[in-house]
């Protein structure tokens, strides 16, 4: 069967109509991929930057507690006396990081990224810083029980200082008692007008023109060579000590008081025993009663005796 034709010469309203439905198609399924394509890409970028805003505000949380870490490492190392020179300088980098990243709010990913293996290493650095400080701590308990036991040392041998101190006090005190002169055998006589003497310790006032004192400063290998001063007191029965100005009579200290002596004589004393006499002229009569005599030197009581006037 034969195909019919169209004849070339046919009006176009009479031509039949291409079909344009699938080029439609096309269009519209690259329209739409296109916007989708678009709104995935707009809610990445979107994405993106709510995770950087994120990753912004992780990164400032982070350099504040650096931040924090680094004060009190700082105050640490200060109070145990070692150099913050080092973290003071990393603080104030710190500081302005940290203020540039709130000044750019856009801040780029790399520079994040920078700043958070900032974080990293200045974490490292609070590591390395923990044993320095650890290292600090220990040498300064070291120095704590060094002082301890130096102050205890020190205390010990203050108390041995003293302890010296005192027993040089005592022997100073034990030698200087022991290098006291002493005297013995004190005999006390009566010399008349005429010159005679009478002995036995007991005498009547015409017997008595003059008192023969005598006695021996015994000897003292202790005692230095050196002049005495020797202090007689005679001792009137009511108490009062025979005192004539004229007659040499004057006033020393002993144990803190004010004592007169009737007469005095200065002696060398060389360490041996040696005889000294005290010739003494009251001029008047002596009271009836017991008379006490004293011999003083260096403010201290060399030895007594009495006699008696009938």
């Amino acid at each position: 069967m034969d195909e019919k034709k169209i004849p070339e010469d046919q009006p176009s309203y009479m031509k039949p109509k291409k079909n344009r439905t699938p080029v439609f198609i096309v269009i519209s399924f690259l329209l739409l991929a296109a916007v989708v394509f678009f709104y995935y890409q707009n809610q990445q970028l979107e994405e993106e930057k709510k995770q950087q805003f994120q990753e912004i505000l992780l990164t400032q949380a982070k350099l504040d507690s650096i931040g924090d870490e680094l004060d009190i490492r700082i105050q640490t190392i200060k109070e145990l006396g070692g150099e913050v020179d080092t973290l003071e300088a990393l603080k104030v980098q710190l500081e302005a990081d940290k203020k540039q990243l709130l000044v750019d709010a856009q801040y780029q990913r790399g520079r994040i990224e920078k700043l958070n293996n900032k974080v990293d290493g200045y974490k490292e650095l609070l590591i390395i810083k923990d044993e320095e400080i650890e290292q600090l701590r220990v040498l300064n308990e070291q120095l704590s029980e060094e002082n301890t036991t130096l102050k205890v040392e020190k205390n010990q041998l203050n108390q041995t200082v003293q302890e010296l101190e005192e027993n040089k006090k005592e022997l100073a005190t034990k030698v200087a008692y022991a290098s006291r002169l002493q005297i013995e055998g004190m005999q006390i006589n009566a010399i008349n007008d005429s010159g005679k003497e009478r002995d036995g310790g007991a005498y009547r006032n015409r017997h008595i023109a003059q008192l023969k004192i005598q006695f021996t400063v015994v000897e003292n290998e202790i005692a230095p060579i050196e002049g005495k001063e020797l202090l007689l007191r005679v001792i009137a029965p009511d108490g009062n000590v025979l005192f004539d100005v004229t007659r040499g009579s004057g006033s020393f200290t002993f144990e803190n008081r004010e004592l007169f002596y009737t007469a005095k004589q200065e002696i060398l004393y060389d360490k041996n025993s040696q005889k000294v006499t005290f010739l003494y002229d009251k001029g008047n009569d002596y009271s009836v009663g017991q008379h006490k005599v004293e011999v003083y030197t260096d403010d201290y009581l060399m030895g007594k005796g009495s006699f008696m006037v009938k």
